[in-house]
């Protein structure tokens, strides 16, 4: 039985990626900012992943398969400006040095640990190429593309000057009924069921124009998988392989609660904060060649899962 850490098993991907774990009949241990949590028959103390000594005390006893590091410090693109160098530390810590820590314990304590790391279109910046490969140059324009860039860089230093097996994906959005509130998908959906129940009267936006390649996040959780189980590290765009306007998606939500969207929507640029990421398409050929992996989820199904889950909150 293969034993793996989900390091962020709490988010989103963490949660879909224990379930889908737990069907293949992995031992899991599970940590956030907060918890351990362990499929094992024992307690887990919390572990700061930040902190070199503990995660090596961890990887040193545990010896695990694998290691998905999951784990983000991330705003979205209506987040209000903080301070930006807290920011930058932080990202920093988590986006970057806490893997360290991971990759560096692989390489003095379980050198047959396989490591995944989490990465993002954010690296692309505003790329000016139509569609973003594994050859794309990265080039971030925010502190979380530039962290992650970082991210990757290590896991191919350490798989390139030590043979750790450190690979990363390339994730473009992926949504699902546990996407948090502030991201543009969840909060369409849940404005467009709370209009439907008259709780509310209408949706504001800040950019209907926006591209964005959107997938299924537990499609997504099952790429990461299947790059684990592959001969040798590389990395991989994670991508729907289809690109669709903000416009699109409020329609089709709309559309499944039976709702006219121009009825009830409209556009405020002020309410974008960051720089927009319109050009971000991601080419997933790689992925599809090397592990025979394809979304199961097009768009207008992820449109009525999260939709469906929305409704059922009111039933």
């Amino acid at each position: 039985m293969k034993k793996a850490i989900i390091v962020g098993h709490s988010g989103q991907d963490g949660t879909y990626l224990s379930q889908l774990l737990q069907k293949k009949k992995y031992q899991l241990i599970g940590l956030s900012s907060k918890q351990a949590v362990a499929t094992l028959k024992k307690k887990i103390a919390p572990v700061k992943i930040t902190d070199s000594r503990a995660v090596n005390n961890l990887i040193r006893r545990e010896q695990p398969d694998e290691i998905y590091f999951l784990a983000a410090v991330h705003q979205s693109s209506s987040d209000k400006d903080s301070d930006e160098g807290s920011l930058f530390r932080k990202s920093i810590e988590i986006n970057l040095m806490a893997p360290v820590n991971f990759l560096e314990s692989i390489r003095l304590y379980s050198p047959h640990t396989r490591l995944f790391y989490a990465a993002s279109s954010h690296v692309f910046g505003k790329p000016e190429t139509t569609m973003q490969d594994e050859h794309t140059p990265f080039a971030p324009d925010c502190i979380y593309g530039t962290t992650k860039t970082a991210g990757i860089h290590s896991c191919r230093y350490y798989r390139e000057q030590h043979g750790v097996f450190a690979c990363a994906g390339i994730f473009y959005n992926h949504e699902s009924p546990l996407r948090p509130s502030n991201f543009v998908s969840k909060k369409i959906v849940e404005a467009a069921v709370s209009i439907k129940k008259k709780k509310q009267s209408e949706l504001v936006l800040g950019n209907l124009k926006a591209k964005i390649d959107w997938g299924y996040a537990p499609d997504y959780m099952d790429a990461a998988w299947r790059m684990m189980k592959l001969p040798a590290a590389s990395d991989f765009i994670i991508s729907s392989g289809e690109i669709h306007t903000v416009k699109d998606f409020v329609q089709g939500v709309f559309e499944h609660v039976g709702l006219s969207w121009t009825n009830y929507v409209r556009e405020d640029r002020t309410l974008i904060t960051k720089k927009p990421k319109d050009n971000l398409f991601g080419n997933n050929h790689k992925l599809t060649e090397a592990t025979g992996w394809t979304p199961k989820v097009d768009f207008n199904r992820l449109i009525q899962i999260m939709v469906n889950a929305e409704l059922k909150k009111y039933a």
